[in-house]
């Protein structure tokens, strides 16, 4: 249940930062935004249906989130996009690990969409989506 609540408070975080991103990003990507936040929007309202159904209280939304930079322009929301799939990647990896059966193929399908949403925005990728933050090289911390 941890990880899943983990999972759900990332989620949340992202609808938030995806809120800024969608604020600053250029009008040439604001649609491939708009995207990325409905699908955190969808994960989040599945994942809190989830915890409803194992009999827990879903973790509530922060009324906001520190950003990790400021986000002053359309290069730094495009930054955040990428940070915030990261971010959300690396929760997932975890629930992966500690779900079972339905719920771990649903984590290892949010894994692959951020990690996919990650390289449209930075344009490249890493060997293993989920685990670079568990190398230090980002934060997995479920802020924005």
């Amino acid at each position: 249940m941890a990880a899943l609540q983990a999972a759900l408070a990332a989620e949340h975080a992202a609808v938030y930062g995806y809120g800024v991103v969608g604020g600053r990003i250029g009008a040439d990507r604001r649609s491939a935004a708009r995207s990325a936040y409905e699908a955190h929007r969808a994960r989040r309202d599945a994942l809190a249906r989830a915890v409803r159904d194992l009999k827990g209280e879903p973790v509530a939304a922060s009324a906001a989130y520190a950003l990790p930079f400021p986000v002053a322009d359309p290069e730094a929301a495009v930054r955040l996009a990428a940070e915030l799939e990261d971010r959300v990647a690396g929760v997932y990896s975890d629930l992966v690990r500690a779900a079972e059966g339905e719920l771990r193929g649903t984590a290892a399908e949010a894994l692959r969409e951020a990690a996919v949403r990650a390289v449209r925005w930075r344009g490249e990728g890493v060997a293993f989506p989920g685990l670079a933050e568990r190398a230090g090289t980002a934060s997995a911390a479920p802020t924005a």
